[in-house]
């Protein structure tokens, strides 16, 4: 098979599973958890329950749905765009890896967003009174570390002028 097809084929079933756990585990949530229950993991340290979040990281532009839609198609369409230029080598594979979990969080909260006009988030981290997240939510957040990390300690400039040609 194609070097190409396989990375393409590679990155959507990647993603693929990725959203399917994400949204499983919201769906679970939703069934279980509704009704105000909570699950207490870690006495006074995680907890799970259900919570609607029509904002975004941290709650903020609450109610701002169709800003939403439109910032995470632009998102979802770059994604899209730099996984096409990236080259499949190992030495991309963990960029690789961050653009699939970033997209694949994205998504996760995207079809969310279209489908019930807010998020499902369920993961409470008790001690700092953290806000409520999601799988969706990780995906995003150790992409993005991960983002950073790559650029300051592996990556050359010359190593991503791809990204720009």
């Amino acid at each position: 098979m194609n070097n190409i097809i396989k990375k393409y084929l590679l990155f959507f079933l990647f993603c693929f599973i990725l959203v399917f756990f994400d949204q499983y585990s919201k769906l679970a949530i939703t069934e279980n958890l509704r009704d105000g229950k909570v699950i207490t993991i870690i006495k006074d340290v995680i907890e799970i329950l259900y919570v609607e979040n029509t904002g975004a990281a941290f709650g903020i532009l609450q109610g701002r749905q169709y800003f939403f839609y439109v910032i995470t198609i632009i998102v979802l369409c770059l994604i899209i765009f730099y996984i096409f230029r990236l080259p499949f080598t190992q030495k991309y594979f963990p960029l690789w890896l961050s653009i699939s979990m970033l997209f694949s969080g994205t998504l996760g909260n995207f079809i969310d967003r279209v489908k019930n006009k807010y998020v499902v988030d369920f993961i409470y981290f008790k001690p700092i009174d953290f806000p409520v997240f999601n799988i969706a939510d990780i995906l995003i957040t150790a992409s993005c570390i991960l983002f950073i990390l790559l650029f300051m300690f592996y990556y050359k400039e010359d190593d991503l002028k791809f990204l720009w040609k």
